[in-house]
């Protein structure tokens, strides 16, 4: 064997496989620039931390089921003013998720909860931290029937273990007795252990329709809010605004009333054509 087949089987058995793939590239690459022992070592060890990071990366992606992928510069703060950029940077640093506190996004549909959720839950995930998305429905019916079945407390793994929990859609379906207890049992595991980013069209005052009971509501509002960042959003809706745009729909004014669009002015064709069907 040459010097270079033996390099490659040791690299194969030590499962290096990213320096075993771009092997005669960095040699290539080190006589030309000659660099010391040291730094040829480094960078191909380099090669093989960052293949072994992008890897690791996407499967923790994959495994928090994110509905897709959106980061902050996609997001168009300028559509959404009443949002504070400073309080967005300030989540964007993940200062919540050490302190294992959480955060609450209320606002009516479209208007970039879900986005926002995902970017923080993306972010968590390129720092290190476990992150898991679902809708609050799903998360009630999946754990429902684990109650059903006599695996409760095993399943609530799947929701207690993650860094970060992302449920989405909270108040769009009231809950019935069970799923409120349930929901409140998530809670109170996750509480001081693990952040939740939470979105919500109902404000806090509603929640109480939400799971059937004033009182229960007010515990899980206690856990989730004792420790928490509350960001409401009020503005259009992103997927109404092309189809507004378009004229499909009325604009709205600067106070977010609805105005009525013009009525075309009917052509003189149109108009001689009316007048012949009206003399007919």
């Amino acid at each position: 064997m040459t010097p270079i087949e033996q390099l490659q089987s040791a690299l194969s058995t030590l499962g290096l496989k990213a320096v075993e793939a771009r092997l005669e590239g960095l040699l290539e690459q080190a006589a030309k620039k000659e660099p010391s022992y040291a730094e040829f070592l480094e960078e191909t060890l380099s090669c093989e931390v960052d293949a072994r990071r992008t890897r690791y990366l996407r499967a923790r992606l994959q495994l928090a089921h994110l509905p897709f992928v959106k980061t902050f510069e996609q997001f168009d703060f300028e559509f959404q003013p009443s949002i504070d950029e400073k309080q967005i940077r300030e989540l964007r640093s993940l200062r919540f998720v050490h302190e294992t506190s959480n955060v609450v996004f209320l606002g009516p549909p479209g208007v970039g909860k879900t986005h926002l959720s995902v970017a923080l839950a993306e972010a968590a995930i390129q720092a290190g931290f476990g992150a898991y998305f679902i809708t609050a429905h799903d998360m009630v019916a999946d754990l429902g029937r684990a109650y059903r079945e006599g695996r409760l407390d095993r399943r609530l793994r799947v929701y207690i273990a993650p860094k970060v929990l992302v449920i989405d859609e909270m108040g769009y379906l009231p809950l019935d007795d069970l799923g409120a207890t349930i929901f409140f049992q998530l809670v109170s595991a996750r509480y001081e252990r693990g952040s939740i980013i939470l979105t919500s069209n109902k404000s806090y005052g509603d929640w109480g329709s939400i799971f059937g009971d004033p009182i229960i509501a007010t515990a899980i509002l206690d856990r989730l809010l004792h420790h928490s960042t509350t960001v409401i959003i009020r503005g259009e809706s992103y997927r109404l605004k092309e189809r507004r745009r378009a004229g499909l729909l009325p604009r709205t004014d600067q106070q977010g009333q609805e105005t009525i669009l013009p009525t075309p002015a009917p052509s003189a064709a149109g108009t001689s054509s009316g007048r012949r069907k009206a003399g007919a």
